[in-house]
């Protein structure tokens, strides 16, 4: 799968249901508590470390990042998709949300106190992994966290509408917790726990927290 044309793919499908997608999914974090509590562990964990700027990458409209900021975390979003920028920055007046692509992360060397990863990394195919990851470890400071949430399973599907029913060209890959963990530690993290939520549920997801070693 080229770079070029997944990344086109799901930046033209995130601008085409973005409004959508933050009318129905924009607005419900407070439906998964398991989801809440970790998000209060990184949190704590971010302030443990000396706190600083947190990036929530893939932010899609903004909902995690507001909800860190209410934490007293001092985060901000990029997103590969003009479309969720635009909606985030409506939703969430007075918090930073950017333009950018986690291919080709546009931050500073060491330059955020911890890092984020909600439901993103799903769109990014196995051989784009290691760069996404490099460019992680690149950007956050020694001993800063990283919480990484996704879709558990096995296999590729290319999902063509959703969100209202708009049309989509995207593909969603599911992972194993203990490959994620390996691909963070190949990356050089140090895992720190594994999260199964909903493990029953027809598409269970998963929470990997880890550190790049100080």
């Amino acid at each position: 799968m080229r770079s070029d044309t997944w990344l086109a793919d799901t930046r033209t499908s995130y601008d085409t249901v973005a409004h959508s997608y933050n009318d129905l999914v924009g607005h419900t974090l407070d439906e998964h508590p398991y989801l809440l509590a970790s998000l209060a562990l990184f949190a704590d964990q971010v302030t443990a470390a000396g706190g600083g700027p947190v990036a929530d990458v893939g932010c899609g409209p903004g909902q995690v990042t507001a909800h860190l900021h209410r934490l007293g975390v001092d985060a901000f979003g990029l997103d590969l998709s003009p479309g969720m920028v635009e909606t985030a920055r409506r939703e969430h007046p007075g918090l930073r949300f950017d333009v950018g692509s986690m291919t080709d992360l546009d931050l500073p060397d060491d330059s955020v106190a911890g890092l984020l990863a909600f439901w993103s990394l799903i769109h990014v195919p196995d051989d784009g992994l290691p760069g996404v990851l490099a460019h992680f470890r690149r950007v956050v400071r020694p001993g800063g966290p990283v919480l990484v949430g996704f879709h558990v399973g096995d296999g590729t599907t290319l999902k063509t509408e959703g969100y209202g029913g708009h049309p989509m060209k995207v593909h969603v890959h599911r992972r194993h917790p203990g490959e994620v963990a390996g691909r963070l530690r190949d990356a050089g993290f140090e895992i720190e726990a594994h999260l199964l939520v909903k493990p029953d549920d027809r598409t269970p997801g998963a929470l990997v927290f880890a550190r790049r070693p100080a």
